[in-house]
């Protein structure tokens, strides 16, 4: 089941400091699960380390309303982060990161 309303936000490492983030966008996935444009289409990602943000506990205590036998009052994962790394030989391509989710647990890979 798509992940509608899930919000995210893509950062980008500062100054080679792995505690000093930059928030490129945000947004909040529609009802396939997906945000189409999260950056505009002409953006270009320059090479260096990012963090995808899931703010899965807003997501899951929202679903806890809908299913309350299903989902706890306090989410197991309050948030998911994924670090990834652009390399000059990848900045001109498109980036699908999912995020499989469930009340305990979740993977990523890199999608097409």
């Amino acid at each position: 089941m798509p992940a509608a309303g899930l919000p995210i936000s893509l950062l980008r490492v500062m100054d080679g400091s792995a505690a000093v983030f930059d928030c490129l966008a945000s947004g909040v996935t529609d009802a396939d699960g997906r945000i189409g444009n999260l950056l505009p289409a002409s953006a270009w990602v320059a090479p260096g380390t990012y963090r995808m943000r899931f703010d899965t506990g807003t997501y899951l205590r929202a679903c806890r309303e809908r299913h309350p036998d299903v989902f706890r009052a306090v989410p197991f994962y309050p948030e998911a982060t994924i670090d990834f790394s652009i390399t000059p030989d990848m900045a001109s391509q498109h980036f699908h990161i999912p995020l499989l989710l469930n009340p305990y647990g979740y993977s990523t890979y890199r999608g097409s």
